[in-house]
């Protein structure tokens, strides 16, 4: 059998990760034996009250954190044992983020602060990183605000900018947790119209959200309660965000003077 024709790993394969917060005589059982594997160009959500556990598990599928039990690998590559310089390379090289708040650099151009990631990189792998910068900022639709800083860009703008900024490296895949949670309903959908563009290009997304309305965008939830995986299954009547947009639109205009 040719190499060619052998499967392909899955982007995540983690199997009873068990996480322990230990707190003076206390422990809080914050993940307790989930299983989570993930095909490569997947778009799922991870949902979860307050409380469930959905945000130690994206620390730990990020390389932010280690579990206490249990293993993890990250596109075929275990994650046990590395050290912290590989985990950030990992995390640099392998993993794009993208979070509620932007986490971009205030008097820093959107060019510069997507070309961030590629300046971290120690592989030496990326060159023309301005090249490279700018065609994720096309890539997301901002191509004429390259040289704007942050202040002023809108919300939308913003995260777009740090979904940029996630992609450049052409991370393996990409997190984000709570994306729309600062962005109004329009610019919600615009942003998850986007995600969808980009699932259907291949790239690998989960998304962490307490929201419905997010994860009926997605074609997969899993659902934590308590720590447990209490639900995974597909989307059932996945919606098109583009068309929720503009039927959101038009429910505006007949409502304006």
């Amino acid at each position: 059998m040719s190499i060619w024709s052998l499967p392909r790993a899955p982007v995540i394969e983690a199997l009873a990760l068990e996480r322990v917060f230990r707190m003076g005589s206390t422990e809080v059982n914050a993940l307790r034996g989930v299983d989570l594997r993930v095909e490569r160009g997947e778009m799922l959500s991870v949902m979860g009250t307050s409380g469930s556990g959905k945000s130690t598990l994206m620390n730990i599928l990020g390389c932010l954190d280690r579990p206490t039990h249990g293993s993890y690998s990250l596109d075929g590559t275990s994650v046990e044992g590395l050290s912290k310089d590989e985990l950030a390379d990992i995390r640099n090289q392998q993993i794009g983020f993208v979070f509620q708040g932007f986490n971009l650099l205030p008097r820093t151009s959107a060019l510069e602060n997507v070309e961030l990631p590629l300046l971290y990189d120690r592989s030496g792998r990326q060159l023309r990183t301005k090249d490279l910068a700018a065609a994720a900022l096309e890539r997301v639709g901002l191509a004429d605000r390259m040289d704007h800083d942050p202040s002023e860009l809108s919300g939308g703008q913003q995260q777009r900018v740090a979904i940029a900024r996630a992609l450049v490296t052409q991370p393996s895949l990409v997190l984000a947790d709570e994306p729309t949670g600062n962005l109004d309903t329009v610019t919600t959908l615009e942003i998850m119209a986007l995600f969808q563009e980009l699932h259907a290009d291949g790239v690998t997304l989960l998304i962490v959200t307490h929201e419905t309305e997010i994860s009926s965008h997605t074609e997969r939830i899993v659902e934590l309660r308590d720590g447990r995986v209490v639900r995974d299954e597909p989307v059932p009547d996945r919606r098109d965000a583009l068309e929720d947009m503009e039927a959101v639109r038009g429910l505006e205009l007949v409502g304006s003077p």
